[in-house]
C-alpha cells in the first residue's frame, strides 16, 4: 500500500487539476440544469463529467505507470498509461453519443420553450469557461516544461500547439480535452443567448450536437494516439538525436540497428553499432559505458541495451527525418 501511495504522488500533475476543477464544473452546472432544465446547459454537464472521470483516469494510471519493470514485467509498465486512456475515452464516448442525442431530441421536439433562469445559466457556464481556460493554460506550461520550451505567455499559446505531438500522452489528452471544453462554453452561451433573444429555440440543441461532435473529436484522437503507444511506437525525433550522438563518437564506424520504442513517458533504446574488429573486451566495454551514459541522460530513457559487430566497411546508417511539426 505505501508503495501504490508512493506511485499516486508521481501522477500527471496536469490530469489531477484538470480531474479537480472538473469536478467543481460538474457540480456547479448539475446544480444549474437541475434548477433550469436547459438543454445546453445539459451538454455541458455531461461534457464536463466526462473530462473529470476521464483525468481522475489518466491521473491514475500516469502514476501506475511509472512502477519499476519486475520479472514477470521486465520492459516496465509504461504502456500501462496507454491503455488506461483507450479505457478512458470509452466514458467520453458514451457521453457524446447522450449529448447528440439529447440535442437531436431538442431540435425534432419542436421550437419548445423560452429559456428560463438564463442568469444561473450564463453565470454556470462563465464560471465553467474561466476556470477551463486556466486548466488548458497549465496543460500548455506543463506541454512547454516536457518539451523544452521556453516561451510563456501569448508565445506559448501558439507553440503549445505545435509542440503538442511531442507532450506525455496524459497532457495530450488534458490539453485535447480542455480545448473542447472551453470552446464547448462558448458554443453555449452563445446558444443560450440566442435561444433567450429570438424565437431561435432550436439553437441549444445544435449546440448540444456540436459540444457532442467535438467530444467524438476527442475520442478519435485520442484512440489514434494511444493505440499506437500501446502496440510500441517508435520516437523519431529522439530516434535521430540518439544517431547523432552514436556516430559522433570516434568508435563508432556505423549504426547497424537503432530502436527507440515509446513506452508510454517512457524510452527504450536497442541499438547495434559497428567498430573496430581488433577492438578488446576492455575497450569495446569502456565504449558501452560512455554511449550509454550519453544515452541516459536524455529525458525518459529508461532503458539502454549496446551490442556490438564488426565493422564490415560499408555505411548503411541513415539518420531518419524527425516529424513536421
Amino acid at each position: 500500500m505505501a508503495t501504490f501511495f508512493s506511485l499516486i504522488r508521481r501522477g500527471n500533475k496536469s490530469a489531477l487539476a484538470a480531474a479537480v476543477v472538473n469536478t467543481i464544473i460538474a457540480i456547479i452546472k448539475f446544480v444549474a440544469y437541475i434548477l433550469t432544465g436547459n438543454v445546453a446547459m445539459f451538454a455541458e454537464m455531461m461534457h464536463t463529467i466526462g473530462d473529470a472521470a476521464n483525468q481522475f483516469f489518466v491521473y491514475i494510471g500516469s502514476a501506475l505507470s511509472k512502477k519499476a519493470p519486475t520479472k514477470r514485467f521486465p520492459n516496465g509498465f509504461g504502456r500501462l498509461v496507454n491503455l488506461v486512456l483507450l479505457a478512458a475515452i470509452i466514458v467520453v464516448a458514451l457521453l457524446a453519443y447522450e449529448t447528440i442525442r439529447e440535442g437531436i431530441l431538442h431540435i425534432t421536439h419542436g421550437p419548445g420553450e423560452e429559456t428560463t433562469g438564463l442568469w444561473i445559466i450564463l453565470t454556470a457556464l462563465g464560471i465553467g469557461v474561466v476556470l477551463e481556460i486556466g486548466v488548458f493554460y497549465k496543460a500548455m506550461i506543463e506541454i512547454a516544461h516536457e518539451t523544452g520550451l521556453k516561451s510563456r505567455g501569448l508565445t506559448l499559446v501558439g507553440q503549445s500547439f505545435t509542440h503538442l505531438g511531442q507532450a506525455k500522452p496524459a497532457t495530450r489528452l488534458v490539453f485535447m480535452e480542455d480545448l473542447v471544453a472551453t470552446l464547448g462554453g462558448i458554443i453555449a452561451i452563445i446558444a443560450v443567448l440566442i435561444s433567450h433573444y429570438t424565437s431561435f429555440y432550436q439553437a441549444e440543441g445544435i449546440a448540444s450536437i456540436l459540444i457532442g461532435l467535438m467530444m467524438f473529436y476527442v475520442v478519435y484522437n485520442v484512440f489514434i494516439q494511444n493505440a499506437a503507444g500501446a502496440l510500441g511506437e517508435i520516437d523519431e525525433v529522439l530516434t535521430a538525436k540518439i544517431g547523432e550522438i552514436l556516430l559522433r563518437d570516434e568508435a563508432v564506424r556505423d549504426i547497424e540497428k537503432l530502436e527507440v520504442i515509446k513506452e508510454g513517458d517512457h524510452f527504450h533504446v536497442e541499438t547495434e553499432i559497428e567498430v573496430d574488429p581488433n577492438l578488446t573486451i576492455a575497450q569495446a566495454d569502456d565504449i558501452k559505458d560512455r554511449l550509454e551514459l550519453q544515452i541516459r541522460i536524455l529525458k525518459g530513457v529508461t532503458d539502454v541495451t549496446i551490442s556490438f559487430d564488426e565493422d564490415d566497411k560499408v555505411q548503411q546508417y541513415q539518420s531518419p527525418s524527425p516529424p513536421v511539426e
